[in-house]
């Protein structure tokens, strides 16, 4: 039991120092992650499906408070934090970047700080902007979303601190305990839905995101305290770190400030059709977003650390190869998931959002936005880890110039598809799925002219992926539908379970066999790396090492 303790102790401590290794934990915790988060959404649709313009309202709330803290906070971590955080750590530097560790939150707070004001004092004007459709249907719900958006921005203040610690730990090689930090958020909700919902009705999970912000940041604090962190309040905004660090932020900030008013226009748009429509655009996001987060998520963030420590000791030959690599895992494990949620669309919506209390019509038009989304998945994917090239390679302005085209193209079709033509939701999310695509593209066109990539090593496993992908779509469909009609009751609970896991079954053993008979790499590398994992329990209950010192070193 004392070697089950250590050792278990001693695992969450452990650097994560080749990249799947890394993406394996990130994304058994962001399963886990988003199976909560689904949860948390089922409940939402049981609790206050009835009424689908509280729904509305929430989602329309949240879309604000998330932006400021995106544009201002989580995207600069990951792409601008951490690249200079991690020269200290190759260079054995620690004061420094402990020191320089302290006076970014200490700006991140300050900075946050004057954003929530002005959240809190404009509230009641901001719904007409952000939902008007909502509004003009009912104008009882703007004061609602006011009180909702006043609840929300406190849970950022929060993640001000927790993302940081976050990009502190990813530096050191340490994936658990951050990826374990998103499982205590959605717990946080999900337990202020059950007991609050009965008391404070749709204000309730606006609490819980309070609780699930400070949660995610209690997780983490131990470990960082542990490898030397001690925050000292420091706004020195004068140092050359600092002020490196925002030349590297601020056209990522442009980049996703851009991105995130895309949205609202797209969330304002969708307010603008039937009741419901914001919810079924979020509900659609939502579910396209698990393999997104899953896989290309986990990927790309273990392969930063990586790619910049490739950059600061000038191995380009090295950064090409692992971005290579990365890409075509996250490429081969997508593409199967992408024609899953667009063949078995209805199922997977039925079985996560299907409450009793979720409208019929709803949950068929969320299938139907489902399908023009994962038309642009594998896109998405892939733009993570481009963008992350990028700024591996301290070029953080050519994603932002590339964001402004796609992003261009997407507002503009959708003010096309909704305003001019008055075509359905559907196609708001297709003219995301175009812009997304448009991003990849582009993004890969350019960071290969910065790098030079090999281009047969590049392309060719990508056409063979592609190519069984779309096999895969046809092994999906036939099955669904055989015993959807023959076999099982899918007006059941248990019949939609079995008909989703038989249908995707299948799917999943013709991509994987197919990738193997065609030679597909990816395949091989993560079948062996299948047996590494195979094998971590047993060295739980191994005796446990005296120290684990040289775990600290890098």
């Amino acid at each position: 039991m004392i070697n089950l303790l250590k050792n278990g102790a001693n695992f969450l401590k452990k650097r994560q120092e080749d990249i799947l290794s890394a993406a394996f934990v990130i994304a058994v915790s962001v399963a886990l992650s988003r199976a909560l988060g689904l949860i948390r959404y089922r409940l939402l649709a049981s609790y206050f499906g009835h009424d689908l313009k509280l729904l509305d309202s929430f989602i329309a709330a949240s879309v604000l408070p998330d932006a400021i803290f995106e544009v201002l906070i989580f995207g600069a971590i990951g792409l601008a934090f951490i690249p200079v955080f991690s020269k200290y750590l190759h260079g054995d530097e620690m004061q420094r970047a402990w020191k320089f560790a302290s006076t970014m939150i200490s700006i991140g707070l300050v900075v946050f700080l004057v954003f929530a004001i002005l959240i809190f004092v404009l509230a009641p004007y901001l719904p007409q902007f952000i939902a008007p459709g909502v509004i003009a249907k009912d104008p009882l719900t703007s004061p609602l979303i006011a009180r909702l958006l006043r609840i929300m921005i406190f849970a950022q203040a929060f993640f001000v601190v927790s993302i940081f610690v976050t990009g502190i730990l990813q530096s050191f090689q340490r994936f658990i305990v951050p990826a374990l930090a998103s499982i205590f958020y959605n717990a946080g909700i999900i337990l202020s839905i059950i007991f609050l919902a009965p008391v404070f009705g749709i204000y309730a999970p606006a609490l819980g995101m309070i609780l699930g912000a400070l949660l995610h940041l209690l997780i983490q604090l131990p470990l960082v305290g542990s490898l030397g962190l001690r925050f000292k309040f420091n706004f020195n905004i004068k140092d050359q770190d600092v002020r490196e660090t925002f030349a590297l932020m601020w056209p990522r900030m442009l980049g996703l400030g851009i991105i995130r008013i895309a949205d609202l226009i797209n969330v304002a748009l969708a307010s603008i059709a039937a009741v419901g429509s914001i919810v079924a655009f979020n509900f659609a996001q939502v579910l396209q977003l698990v393999p997104i987060s899953l896989f290309a998520g986990s990927i790309a963030q273990a392969a930063l650390p990586s790619l910049s420590l490739r950059i600061h000791a000038q191995k380009m030959d090295q950064f090409r190869t692992l971005f290579r690599e990365s890409f075509h895992q996250i490429l081969f494990l997508i593409l199967p998931f992408a024609a899953i949620l667009a063949i078995l669309r209805i199922p997977v919506v039925r079985l996560v959002f299907g409450a009793r209390e979720f409208p019929w019509e709803t949950t068929v038009l969320t299938g139907r936005v489902l399908i023009a989304f994962s038309i642009g998945i594998a896109a998405q994917a892939s733009g993570l880890l481009l963008l992350r090239g990028f700024h591996a390679i301290k070029d953080s302005m050519t994603p932002v110039k590339i964001n402004i085209v796609s992003v261009f193209i997407n507002v503009t079709l959708s003010v096309l598809f909704i305003l001019v033509l008055n075509l359905s939701l559907i196609y708001l999310a297709l003219s995301y799925s175009v812009g997304s695509i448009v991003n990849a593209l582009l993004m890969l066109y350019i960071l290969d002219k910065r790098v030079h990539f090999e281009k047969k090593e590049f392309i060719l496993p990508i056409i063979k992926m592609g190519a069984i992908s779309i096999v895969t779509a046809f092994s999906l469909y036939i099955p669904m539908k055989f015993l959807d009609q023959l076999v099982f009751d899918t007006t059941k609970t248990v019949g939609l379970i079995f008909l989703t896991s038989v249908a995707t079954s299948v799917g999943l053993f013709v991509y994987f066999s197919l990738s193997w008979i065609f030679k597909v790499e990816q395949v091989y590398i993560f079948a062996a790396f299948i047996k590494r994992v195979i094998k971590w329990p047993r060295k739980i209950f191994e005796s446990a090492s005296a120290s684990v010192d040289a775990q600290q070193k890098i």
